[in-house]
């Protein structure tokens, strides 16, 4: 008898265990949901950005004290590859938002109905060509970045060869394979250069004009960063890029001057916005509140001289010319969307050979 009593004190005392067990693990479950998988009150975030690497991690400091219990999770490439990826994830949407990317890009988003209307806070400060005209927006500015020929000089003098300030100059004999650009398809800074020569030159004279660029073109890149970095090493003395890369060469010691096109430099917006799913976090919002905000923008300007909230101070970050509004062309961000497909198409069917492999 005894023995049998033990044995139900047991079974009683397991019991009661396991029904403990079960109500703390279905309120660890409950709170893990609301708390995206933690049950420290951590939420995660899928970013998906263009941004340069070197920058990410300046910019992201004040998010990361404001918000301390959010685990971001980063996903960069450049423009293109970002772009691909979100239109094949249209039906199962991965990101959460989307940070410095293409205007161009979002304007291609926006027309397949992947962006979420959502106007984060303080956006009356944003300057109206930043920022998309539908209210609540679609899309945000935070910077813009422009054509820049990154020029390696020591090489140049070597080869007796002046260094190239107009589109116009690229074109001479003497470059003959020695130019570095990057392709539209996988690089925003190529498409906004090939669809920038579209608009500052019309479609037959643009055209004419790269079938000429291509026969002193040694090699088209998968990056906008890359041709800047192979002027820098002397690899191809002649990179185009754009301005920020090339001035970052410059200060690390590379040999390059770098210098903005005399008829003008093709430009787009690094922008934001919030994809559409079917649960909208309020995470999401706060990161894009948080990504026009005084802070996030004061970092912005540290890099790009022309931010979406005007720079009151007017301070120029070195290198820059000293009118960077002036510096870029008339350029019509919605009509570069719009034929976005139509350029990357024509491009690719006259010059994918010389592309570097992947």
């Amino acid at each position: 008898m005894k023995k049998d009593a033990m044995l139900l004190i047991c079974l009683l005392l397991i019991s009661a265990l396991l029904a403990a067990c079960g109500t703390n693990g279905s309120g660890a479950g409950e709170g893990s949901s609301a708390q995206a998988g933690s049950g420290s009150g951590e939420e995660e975030l899928t970013v998906y950005t263009a941004l340069e690497d070197d920058l990410i991690e300046a910019y992201l400091a004040s998010y990361r004290e404001k918000y301390p219990n959010v685990k971001l999770n980063i996903v960069r490439d450049s423009t293109g590859v970002i772009t691909a990826k979100l239109l094949a994830e249209k039906d199962n949407p991965q990101a959460d938002v989307v940070w410095g990317v293409a205007a161009t890009s979002l304007l291609v988003l926006d027309e397949q109905g992947m962006l979420a209307p959502y106007s984060p806070a303080g956006i009356e400060r944003i300057q109206p060509e930043f920022k998309d005209e539908a209210e609540p927006a679609r899309w945000v500015g935070i910077d813009a970045w422009e054509t820049a020929f990154i020029v390696n000089t020591i090489e140049m003098e070597n080869r007796g060869l002046a260094v190239p300030q107009t589109y116009e100059d690229l074109l001479k004999p003497e470059y003959k394979g020695m130019i570095t650009m990057p392709n539209p398809a996988s690089s925003g800074t190529g498409f906004l250069t090939v669809s920038g020569l579209t608009q500052l030159l019309g479609e037959e004279e643009a055209w004419s004009y790269m079938d000429k660029l291509h026969d002193n073109v040694g090699v088209y890149t998968h990056s906008g960063s890359k041709p800047a970095k192979m002027a820098g090493t002397g690899e191809y003395p002649i990179g185009i890029s754009f301005g920020y890369r090339g001035i970052v060469e410059k200060n690390e010691g590379s040999p390059v001057e770098v210098v903005f096109p005399s008829e003008g430099s093709g430009w787009d917006v690094e922008a934001n916005a919030l994809i559409q799913k079917e649960h909208v976090k309020q995470t999401a919002k706060d990161f894009l509140d948080w990504a026009i905000a005084d802070e996030a923008m004061t970092e912005y300007a540290k890099n790009y001289p022309i931010t979406a909230v005007k720079n009151e101070s007017g301070a120029i970050p070195e290198g820059y010319t000293q009118d960077p509004m002036n510096q870029l062309i008339e350029y019509n961000l919605e009509e570069a969307a719009s034929q976005r497909d139509e350029v990357l198409a024509e491009w690719s069917s006259r010059y994918e050979g010389k592309s570097e492999a992947e």
